[in-house]
């Protein structure tokens, strides 16, 4: 299985004890991961506790000015922390470097609010 995080050549730049996917669930039966079926379309991203987000699937990584990105591959972790050596692909850094934050979200966004509260007939809070 590719090592998530990684594009093109700048898989060198990673220490050889880092392995990016020791956290992420596969199922067993189908090599894909647990969490998206292997018939899903588009892409996952999820974020990793005090980790980087993992995108998975068909996506597209363009930079502020529109410039492709080439990820080289269907899976990658981008940083979350900032510390990466391999912007914006994840290197590992934050393991090293005490970041922290959530997987969930840690207040809902005020768009999240209102469809959430259209779906059960009310009003926002």
């Amino acid at each position: 299985m590719a090592r998530a995080g990684h594009a093109g050549g700048v898989s060198s730049a990673l220490p050889a004890d880092d392995d990016l996917n020791d956290d992420l669930p596969v199922d067993p039966t189908t090599g894909q991961p647990a969490d998206q079926p292997a018939d899903a379309v588009g892409a996952t991203i999820t974020p990793y506790r005090d980790g980087p987000l993992i995108v998975r699937g068909d996506f597209r990584l363009v930079d502020q000015d529109g410039a492709e990105i080439d990820p080289g591959r269907r899976t990658v972790a981008l940083c979350r922390c900032g510390k990466s050596g391999i912007k914006p692909f994840c290197d590992g850094t934050h393991k090293r470097s005490g970041f922290s934050a959530p997987s969930a979200p840690s207040r809902p966004r005020p768009a999240a609010a209102i469809r959430s509260a259209s779906r059960e007939g009310g009003r926002p809070a």
